[in-house]
């Protein structure tokens, strides 16, 4: 493909990326960015184009991969960072409650929910939400993974079932 019907092809493509821009963003002026970003580094990056590829495809790629990078970019440059010299903020704990989920009200009634279901259901349900893996309940119960997994299910199903202001 020539320079020129690279060129061509893009132009009558930009419509369908401009319209496909609104997965990402519903931002008038993101949206117009990040099309000229994809079309800019489509073009400068025109020799790793293989003739034989989707042209739209290849660009959706391109499009997709520039907004999480700018996503990203933008999440760091949120991240704050403590230039005292003692590092004061950094060891400043915390005093919001979604750090304690234990007292709150919801955990708590959540938790005296799970208690009440059967015991051969708590007990893997219980070592699931600690921490430990299939695996390491099956070997630690003695019992087969499927069950295992198959407790775990039944448990959160009657807890749900227990929980009918939380649906």
């Amino acid at each position: 493909m020539t320079t020129a019907e690279f060129t061509a092809e893009l132009t009558r493509l930009q419509p369908t990326l401009k319209a496909l821009t609104h997965r990402f963003t519903y931002n008038k002026e993101e949206s117009q960015d990040l099309v000229q970003d994809t079309l800019l580094r489509a073009l400068t990056y025109r020799d790793k184009f293989r003739k034989d590829t989707n042209l739209k495809g290849w660009l959706f790629t391109i499009m997709r991969n520039t907004y999480i990078n700018n996503y990203r970019k933008a999440q760091r440059e949120k991240t704050s960072r403590d230039n005292s010299k003692e590092l004061y903020y950094l060891n400043v704990e915390d005093e919001h409650t979604f750090n304690r989920p234990q007292d709150t009200m919801e955990f708590k009634e959540i938790w005296e929910n799970a208690n009440s279901i059967k015991e051969d259901l708590l007990t893997p349900f219980k070592m699931h939400t600690t921490g430990y893996k299939y695996e390491e309940i099956s070997k630690e119960l003695g019992i087969p993974i499927g069950t295992v997994k198959n407790r775990i299910f039944h448990a959160r199903k009657e807890i749900q079932s227990k929980l009918e202001g939380y649906r």
